[in-house]
């Protein structure tokens, strides 16, 4: 039986005879359901119709995208290390070639999620990689839609992927929300990935902090004061967040405090018509 996966926001289902009469993810007000209504696809389709391109954003970091465009446009990162890779965020595609060039770089030692818009197909991403484990905030554990042996939550504020590699809970965008800390990115000054944690804006200098992007719903003040502590300990100069030209090349942690500061300002009333 094929694993159905939706294709307005990229999650894969447990295999059944039909598609599921609905998709939580896109019923949940963060997301959306098109105008069309639901559709389905599955990854033999996918195969056929779409291929994944890799771009070099710096020595030791490769982003991984679909083309054309499927799903929300998610954007996964590999970030290779001496100690081994890690896969950060997953795109719903995952075919013979993608695989073949990971395994050239080296495989994967595990794969790490920010949050529930980026699970889509984890469980094909593992076992294509040995069955690596599957990190995921244990926050987010109810919206796994295919719960397998391969995922392991962690809990708190911090986990430790590897020497130089850690997971820092954010919250925000969902109450799991993660972001991966890359202390060698940068040239040794420091990257984040932050995913929809903290979105670089297109003007490539301030962030955004969101409940839901397509939606338009903000996040309470407390919750963008969350994000900037959970990141300001940290030693980084560059954030890549969750697509292909959202980056803040330098300078970036001086961006999430002024960005914090006029975030919470325009809750407070800063911008309001006298």
């Amino acid at each position: 039986m094929p694993a159905f996966i939706c294709s307005t926001c990229g999650t894969q289902y447990p295999p059944s005879e039909a598609p599921p009469a609905r998709c939580p993810v896109c019923e949940d007000e963060r997301q959306f359901i098109p105008p069309e209504g639901q559709s389905w696809t599955t990854l033999e389709r996918l195969r056929i119709s779409h291929h994944n391109g890799f771009r070099q954003y710096e020595p030791g970091l490769i982003g991984i995208g679909t083309t054309p465009k499927f799903a929300i446009g998610q954007r996964a990162l590999l970030v290779c290390t001496p100690e081994g890779n890690i896969l950060w965020d997953c795109i719903s595609l995952i075919d013979d070639a993608t695989i073949a060039i990971i395994n050239g770089l080296g495989g994967l030692r595990a794969i790490a999620i920010s949050h529930p818009h980026f699970y889509t197909t984890l469980v094909d991403w593992s076992r294509a990689f040995g069955n690596v484990p599957v990190y995921l905030h244990a926050d987010d554990a109810d919206w796994v839609r295919q719960p397998d042996d391969c995922i392991k939550f962690w809990k708190g504020e911090i986990h430790e992927l590897m020497n130089g590699i850690t997971l820092v809970r954010g919250g925000g965008h969902f109450p799991g929300g993660a972001m991966l800390h890359w202390a060698a990115g940068a040239g040794g000054k420091g990257v984040v990935c932050s995913a929809d944690m903290a979105i670089a804006n297109l003007d490539r200098k301030s962030f955004a902090f969101m409940r839901s992007i397509p939606n338009f719903i903000p996040l309470s003040e407390n919750a963008v004061l969350a994000v900037g502590a959970a990141l300001m300990p940290l030693a980084f100069d560059r954030v890549y967040s969750h697509h292909w030209e959202r980056v803040i090349h330098s300078g970036a942690k001086q961006v999430l405090q002024d960005s914090v500061d006029r975030y919470v300002a325009a809750i407070r009333g800063a911008y309001d018509r006298a």
